[in-house]
């Protein structure tokens, strides 16, 4: 794919334009990145971050979320009072509210499966099926071995909550941390940081189902819709959408993000571009005629 690129500004032709191919798809792909959750409130820096972890910055100064989980804690305990919280705030506090639930109404009726890098679960919080989703990144809500000595993971919710209650001066105590029960080495949360990550059965579930949607669908009309991707993993969402709109001449690519909605010349006209709040869009688009 050529890196020339095009970005259409957000207007009401473009929302008309993609409400309209959003009517005619008779299949629609939706690719999900962290934008999609930060236009839900989801944000990792912020008010909300000083809001809930106001006692670890005045210990660690750290700025946000993602710095944050990459602190070097010294002990397990210190490093799972931090982790606990972060996957109890993200994981089980708060849903998507609003924003997953117009997205929802959107796609109902609709023949649509969602790819997504996001780990906070808001798809299946909302009540989107499950077999539709495909967390190719991994999910807060499970642990697994650091090794990894099984590809295995593990429901976390228990713990994590336990963890959350009984945490003191910024440590849990040692009892509560997590451990595999398999060989007994220390546990971490099933994310995609390393070569560690656990891939179970689960989730190659997911990915077959997930590449046997896109072949049942190579050719006809299909709407590629991403919501809130950037460039930190254009590989898992971005690219492949654009190979799939040039390959299809039936198909539309359209991108939603705010800041950043950009399209390949290449696709054009078949290239939607969107730039705007994913919330105030998709708000929008169920009332758009």
């Amino acid at each position: 794919m050529s890196s020339r690129i095009l970005t259409s500004p957000s207007t009401g032709s473009s929302l008309a334009e993609l409400r309209a191919a959003l009517e005619r798809a008779g299949a629609v792909v939706v690719g999900a990145g962290a934008g999609l959750s930060a236009s839900a409130g989801h944000a990792y820096s912020g008010p909300r971050f000083e809001t809930h972890f106001a006692d670890f910055i005045a210990k660690y100064h750290y700025r946000d979320m993602y710095s944050a989980g990459f602190w070097p804690y010294p002990t397990p305990e210190e490093y799972w009072a931090y982790w606990s919280r972060h996957i109890w705030l993200n994981r089980y506090a708060e849903d998507g509210g609003a924003v997953y639930g117009d997205l929802l109404e959107l796609l109902r009726g609709r023949d649509y499966f969602v790819l997504t890098t996001n780990v906070d679960h808001c798809f299946q919080r909302a009540g989107f099926d499950k077999s539709r989703l495909f967390y190719t990144q991994g999910d807060y809500g499970l642990f697994q071995c650091s090794l990894p000595c099984r590809q295995t993971t593990y429901d976390n919710e228990k713990a994590v909550r336990r963890m959350v209650a009984e945490q003191e001066n910024l440590r849990v105590p040692t009892a509560l941390v997590p451990r595999c029960p398999a060989c007994g080495r220390s546990m971490t949360v099933n994310l995609r940081c390393d070569n560690a990550f656990v891939q179970d059965p689960g989730w190659y579930a997911a990915r077959r189902r997930y590449t046997d949607f896109l072949h049942s669908h190579d050719a006809g009309s299909v709407l590629y819709l991403e919501l809130g991707v950037g460039y930190n993993t254009p590989a898992i969402i971005k690219y492949p959408f654009w190979r799939r709109t040039l390959a299809n001449p039936d198909a539309v690519y359209a991108c939603v993000n705010l800041g950043q909605a950009p399209a390949p010349k290449e696709l054009a006209p078949r290239a939607i571009s969107v730039d705007g709040d994913i919330a105030r869009v998709l708000s929008a688009l169920k009332t758009f005629s």
